[in-house]
């Protein structure tokens, strides 16, 4: 039974001027989603969801058989339920993390929270000053897995809140009454822990000050840690991604020398190596487990689309993702969860132009029945594919990205918006739904969304080519794929815009900078343009984060000067439009009005939008329905697309 009907009919822009263009409907693009995540029990007889709400997302329960929500948990404003286990066949705990503003990642508040299935026993069972309030010194817990044999317990990683670098250890929790007993204590600083079958504490990664990873294992729970990896010496990071049923074996990821990261069997006794996947362009992007959901079997990685690839295409799990990919072609599959006895699996099912769809698959009958579509009101025909693109930076460097273009009127060169994405460390556009590449293109826009160095998902070299690059290389291979796009045909190169979020704020205005006869205009949302500014916040925060800053930006003012585009205006020769939120602490609003007053001084066209209520991104429907109606009018002033209806 089918929760939610695709509905089609959603208008597309025309593609150039002077031709008229359909007016862009903001609505499918601004209504919130009724649903992102969802886990079966372990009888099978609940679902619990995660529900987006205006500024927090809740759990709900709901039962399987008259799917009527029987319980839910929220932690209030700001907060997102950040994972959900079920620990027993009745229970369920969440943990929480903070995220202020739509443009914020979220980070780990370290609270939990439990329920039972019919909504008893529900209460917050690890708090940052403790249950009653009275613990003096703040900590954080994170749960690492189920106790099988104790229902009643959950094995989670403390560690306390007031020092850079905490010292880490594993406690046994009760999810009813918030008792704790401890279990481990880590060898290393900020650790996190993995754990094999029979749930005994066998790895754990950690770092100091320095931010350099260590990697330490035990034999059992009695055995002494001993150092297996230290970034200092090999000068690369390795990490656990579990272990074989038996233990013996441990599936790491060992980044390399060149090129993207390995996947690496070690053998537990004699600490032998040997390779057992590596992709030839990107990273693993996330392990596939078996049934147990512990033993690694698999890896999907993120290039022209989302590909499942097994150390043995004969195993179990391979055979079934393989049937149903079967199933379902031209789409990426993903076993979310499932019931104890192995017969009913959920399968997520997406792609680049089908925000997902949740089914249940009987194993025994081969039946997939449809749980719920994720944005129903979104048909996949009407949205604009991601065609991969590949170029050559201008030192050689292989770059990737993704291209969206208009659905309808896609011959000839267009109108483009190069659209970098935030971060910029680690973080990686890839093949999916992009709501902003697909309301520009339904302007009448080609979008060209770049990976540029520094990203993730290419190997630690090339995310360590953009260390202290702000504004310089990692801007020029923006510029390299602007002009590539040119050479292609793809773009018109009287119509170019600059328009990103956050990091990619700053590489929009940096771009107009750096390039100012190559860019039409540049719009930023809630960006940082003072790099000295956002060094001394960032250093606020601790030994480490200070340290992380000198290292991936730079510890020189000087040099800091020669790349903050409020320092740049005068080099600037188009409008801009700037957007910031008042709460913003990522990049406080006083960025965007730096850039503002320079930009004023300099005689160059700027638009502002501020809202004093937001924070990094904007939340509530009426102010994001603002910023898009003014984004895409500024838009079509300088490039000629669709505006707002």
């Amino acid at each position: 039974m089918r929760w939610g009907a695709r509905s089609a009919g959603i208008l597309i822009g025309c593609l150039l001027a002077p031709l008229a263009h359909a007016q862009v409907d903001l609505e499918p693009f601004l209504k919130r989603d009724v649903l992102q995540t969802l886990k079966i029990s372990p009888t099978g007889a609940y679902y619990a969801m995660t529900v987006p709400m205006e500024d927090q997302t809740v759990l709900a329960v709901v039962r399987r058989a008259d799917r009527q929500v029987t319980s839910k948990i929220h932690a209030g404003s700001d907060s997102v339920v950040s994972n959900v286990w079920w620990v027993s066949d009745e229970r369920v705990v969440v943990s929480v993390a903070k995220k202020y503003g739509s443009r914020d990642q979220p980070y780990p508040t370290g609270e939990l929270y439990a329920t039972d299935a019919d909504g008893t026993k529900r209460r917050q069972i690890f708090a940052r000053y403790g249950l009653d309030g009275t613990q003096l010194q703040p900590r954080a817990a994170s749960l690492i897995d189920t106790l099988p044999d104790d229902p009643r317990k959950v094995l989670v990683s403390m560690y306390a809140l007031d020092t850079s670098t905490p010292n880490t250890r594993v406690e046994r929790l009760d999810v009813f009454n918030g008792t704790m007993d401890t279990v481990a204590t880590a060898p290393v600083r900020r650790a996190s822990f993995t754990v094999d079958g029979a749930r005994r504490v066998r790895f754990a990664q950690g770092a100091g000050d320095d931010n350099v990873s260590k990697l330490y294992h035990r034999a059992d729970d009695t055995s002494p840690w001993t150092l297996i990896n230290d970034e200092a010496r090999t000068g690369f990071v390795e990490w656990p991604l579990g272990l074989s049923a038996d233990g013996l074996t441990a599936y790491l990821q060992v980044q390399q020398a060149t090129g993207p990261d390995a996947i690496v069997a070690f053998d537990t006794v004699t600490g032998a190596r040997k390779e057992v996947m590596r992709d030839p362009v990107v990273d693993p992007h996330e392990i596939i487990y078996a049934d147990d959901h512990r033993t690694p079997v698999g890896s999907f990685f993120m290039h022209d689309r989302l590909r499942a690839a097994f150390f043995d295409e004969k195993s179990p799990t391979a055979r079934l993702y393989r049937k149903l990919e079967r199933a379902f072609p031209g789409a990426s599959v993903d076993v979310t969860s499932g019931t104890r006895d192995g017969r009913l699996k959920v399968v997520y099912v997406w792609s680049d132009t089908s925000p997902g769809d949740f089914y249940l698959f009987d194993t025994t009958t081969n039946a997939a029945d449809l749980i719920f579509s994720r944005r129903s009101w979104l048909d996949p025909a009407t949205l604009a594919p991601s065609e991969l693109v590949t170029l050559r930076a201008r030192d050689g460097l292989a770059l990737h990205g993704y291209l969206t273009r208009p659905r309808e009127g896609r011959d000839g060169p267009m109108p483009l918006v190069v659209m970098p994405h935030g971060g910029p460390f680690g973080i990686f556009d890839g093949w999916e739904v992009n709501d902003e590449a697909e309301m520009l293109a339904r302007a009448g826009y080609a979008v060209l969304r770049l990976n540029y160095r520094g990203s993730g998902n290419y190997g630690r070299s090339f995310r360590h080519a953009g260390a202290r690059q702000w504004g310089r290389t990692m801007q020029d291979d923006l510029t390299d794929a602007t002009r590539w796009a040119i050479g292609q045909k793809i773009a018109d190169p009287e119509r170019i815009c600059l328009y990103g979020a956050s990091y990619g704020a700053y590489a929009s205005l940096m771009g107009l900078a750096k390039e100012p006869d190559l860019y039409r205009c540049a719009a930023g949302y809630v960006g940082v343009y003072d790099l000295a500014l956002m060094h001394k916040q960032d250093s606020r925060d601790s030994r480490s984060m200070r340290n992380w800053a000198d290292d991936w930006i730079s510890d020189d003012r000087a040099s800091l000067a020669e790349v903050s585009p409020n320092l740049l205006a005068q080099r600037i020769r188009v409008p801009v439009f700037l957007a910031a939120g008042g709460k913003d602490e990522i990049a406080p609003q006083a960025h965007s009005e730096r850039m503002e007053k320079a930009l004023k001084a300099a005689g160059v066209p700027v638009e502002t939008l501020y809202v004093r209520t937001e924070g990094h991104g904007f939340y509530a429907e009426a102010n994001q329905r603002s910023y898009y109606t003014r984004l895409l009018d500024f838009l079509s002033r300088h490039l000629g697309g669709a505006k707002a209806k």
